[in-house]
């Protein structure tokens, strides 16, 4: 399809020896479009995809125009169509859709048709990463043992999706152990800027040319938004809206109000990027964004680097939000570097965005926003977030009284103190002991600065003769075998070892549920005793029941604060003033003690994060390990799909279809199936961990 080019945007590009087509957003303000210039970087990213794809049906004229007056307006109700350049899935929300496929294609064949024809029309990467559960943990055998017992539980949902990787083009699966989903499309996966060969008429000339347009997605995971740090435009859907989209429909959506967050200044010492984004997450929520985009921009950005980004933009479901945008800057070009992109992309990326007005440098004026809010990082302190809404962001010193006063008010605890022996074992539990500590979750663990920093201060505990609690079930998943890679040649993974923080897998764990069963005699005493036990995990969601079904104090924090509350074993210490514990000296070891400077974790991270283990860990991603190779699979257009199975099966929607269909009918009698109040989540009623029989699920 060719756009109409109504606004007569379209230009070649000059990249090395390369030239591309694209269609020019200064040439269409040129011809008409008066002041878009000074539109939001995402809304120039959503005019760019009308004006690429005007055919006077989906996309008019008209639709293009609204985002001159939008620029004057700073807001404008207009419904536009949207079409992403590809579509990401994980395993759990991605299976069903290529259910769907599958039985499309069999649909194909009993309307004699060729089902080869059945295939997504845009990219779609499937990254399976939800399903690899904390078992065992706590030794070097743990990685090996979880990843046995996953392809153990999932031999046939593994045999179908390695049946759509070699059945369907534009299809690609990354096989379990490789990464989260979000890691490995900000590593690997998302190009900035996206190309294709397309037919079109150019000037004078009628052929096929390479088209440059900016990367955008949908994902079937709402923390699709973590690309956003890459300059990447998407955001999570449903799975009906992915199958949409993988079938070439535009996503209908009003016009978003753009909220522009200022960042100013620079964290200070002993600060995070997660202190940063549970602050961020709080004032956000405050603010109320809820169906609109935010974008990030000020001179706070100036230092920031695309990990920092990537865990700010994660975190948009959290704060409600459709993405947490931030623009390609010189940061961004040395992430693609960094993360083993090809020099002809990469100079792409940097030509393309300066063309089009993409590209924010310290000296590009501010864009205009629907509203604003801003941030000095330098007021951003030591942070966690719970017992149980990520927004609930409280101080460091506060965590010990905001836990206290949950557990009187909300848990209708009055004996905080009291402790119950646990049968077998040399200790008691209390109400607020860490029974999980866990590094998970795409937020964190795409951030070396964070990971370093976890490292360091475990090689400091240890030097002092720090242990974990024998209480806390603690665990490192990696967001994918890059930081595995580095932490393993700094030599940190050993120090993380000694307390307790073994790799456990590759995936989400601990984060989406997967947290694994408590040691017996340890969530007997839970339940027995209704002892409000803690979990402190460096991941987005705390909501109950989300965890485990035995902890119901949830608090989020970063890597290095996960390991300091396996050490000190409770969420009641103010760790800010009161020891951690006991070093082998006999005396006393407090938080600042062990806690790494950031010169530190810088210096690891200049020596040991580089291109080479980039390109080493993505050489071959899609030929996975051993077991998925070992996995028969027929090659064939169609499944064949197994009567016995109790969870892939042919869907019936395409049943006695004929060519000609039906005329549509009135649904009738349709009924509510439950009301829900707003803070009610998927969590509470559907979890995909363990689902306890108490539970409402």
């Amino acid at each position: 399809m060719t756009s109409l080019d109504s606004f007569k945007c379209r230009k070649t590009l000059k990249v090395g020896t390369k030239t591309y087509v694209y269609y020019s957003l200064p040439q269409a303000e040129k011809n008409g479009l008066t002041g878009i210039s000074k539109l939001p970087y995402s809304m120039k990213i959503l005019l760019e995809n009308l004006l690429r794809n005007e055919d006077d049906r989906t996309v008019k004229k008209a639709d293009i125009e609204a985002f001159a007056k939008w620029a004057k307006k700073r807001k404008l109700e207009h419904e536009i169509a949207f079409r992403p350049a590809r579509v990401l899935m994980q395993d759990f929300t991605g299976v069903p859709a290529v259910v769907d496929l599958a039985a499309m294609r069999n649909a194909m064949q009993a309307l004699k048709g060729d089902p080869k024809k059945i295939n997504p029309l845009v990219p779609v990467d499937l990254v399976i990463d939800h399903s690899v559960i904390v078992n065992f943990f706590g030794d070097n055998k743990a990685f090996g043992k979880n990843v046995a017992e996953e392809y153990k539980q999932n031999k046939e949902r593994y045999e179908f999706l390695k049946w759509g990787q070699s059945a369907f083009s534009n299809f690609s699966v990354v096989p379990p152990g490789t990464g989260i989903c979000h890691q490995v499309n900000l590593e690997y996966l998302a190009q900035t800027v996206w190309t294709k060969k397309q037919k079109m008429k150019v000037g004078r000339t009628t052929g096929t040319f390479e088209v440059a347009y900016p990367d955008t997605l949908v994902g079937t995971d709402s923390h699709t938004t973590m690309v956003n740090g890459l300059a990447v435009l998407g955001w999570g859907v449903g799975g009906i809206e992915a199958e949409a989209a993988m079938l070439g429909q535009p996503q209908s959506m009003l016009m978003p109000d753009v909220v522009g967050f200022k960042l100013s200044g620079a964290l200070k010492e002993g600060v995070t990027a997660t202190d940063l984004v549970l602050t961020v997450t709080q004032m956000l929520r405050k603010q109320g964004v809820v169906g609109k985009f935010v974008e990030f921009y000020g001179p706070g950005l100036d230092a920031m680097s695309v990990a920092d980004k990537a865990t700010i933009g994660n975190m948009a479901p959290e704060y409600g939000a459709t993405c947490g945008f931030f623009p390609v800057d010189a940061a961004a070009l040395d992430y693609l570097k960094t993360s083993g992109r090809k020099a002809a992309r990469v100079a792409l990326v940097e030509a393309y965005s300066k063309a089009q007005g993409l590209y924010r440098t310290a000296k590009s004026p501010d864009p205009v926003f629907t509203e604003t809010l801003k941030l000095d990082l330098g007021d951003v302190v030591p942070s966690m977030a719970g017992p149980k809404r990520p927004e609930g962001r409280v101080a460091l010193p506060a965590i010990a009284d905001g836990f206290a006063n949950a557990l009187a008010n909300e848990y209708k605890k009055p004996n905080a103190s009291e402790r119950f022996p646990v049968g077998g074992r040399n200790f008691d539990l209390g109400h607020g002991d860490v029974v999980i500590a866990a590094i998970t979750s795409c937020t964190n663990t795409s951030n070396p600065s964070v990971l370093v920093a976890a490292g360091l201060l475990a090689r400091n505990a240890v030097a002092k003769g720090l242990k974990a609690k024998p209480w806390v079930k603690t665990s490192l998943a990696p967001g994918s075998q890059v930081v595995a890679e580095y932490l393993a040649n700094s030599g940190l993974q050993l120090d993380l070892d000694k307390v307790g923080f073994n790799l456990v897998g590759f995936g989400c764990t601990t984060c989406i549920g997967n947290s694994g069963p408590l040691p017996e005699e340890i969530s007997k005493t839970i339940n027995e005793n209704g002892i409000v036990a803690a979990a402190v995990l460096s991941g987005n969601r705390n909501f109950e029941g989300r965890v485990s079904p035995d902890v119901q104090a949830n608090y989020l924090a970063s890597p290095p604060l996960v390991v300091a509350h396996a050490l000190a074993g409770t969420v009641t210490k103010n760790l800010a003033v009161e020891p951690i514990g006991e070093g082998k000296d006999g005396q006393p070891v407090f938080l600042k003690d062990i806690w790494p400077t950031t010169q530190e974790v810088n210096a690891i991270i200049k020596k040991y994060v580089t291109s080479t283990i980039f390109k080493k860990k993505y050489a071959n991603v899609f030929d996975g390990d051993k077991n998925w190779q070992k996995i028969k699979t027929v090659e064939s257009e169609t499944y064949k799909w197994n009567m016995s199975s109790t969870y892939v099966q042919n869907p019936p929607y395409f049943e006695g279809m004929t060519k000609v269909p039906e005329p549509t009918t009135d649904i009738v009698g349709a009924r509510i199936l439950a009301l829900f109040g707003d803070k009610i989540t998927t969590d509470h009623i559907s979890p995909a961990g363990s689902i306890k029989l108490t539970s409402p699920a």
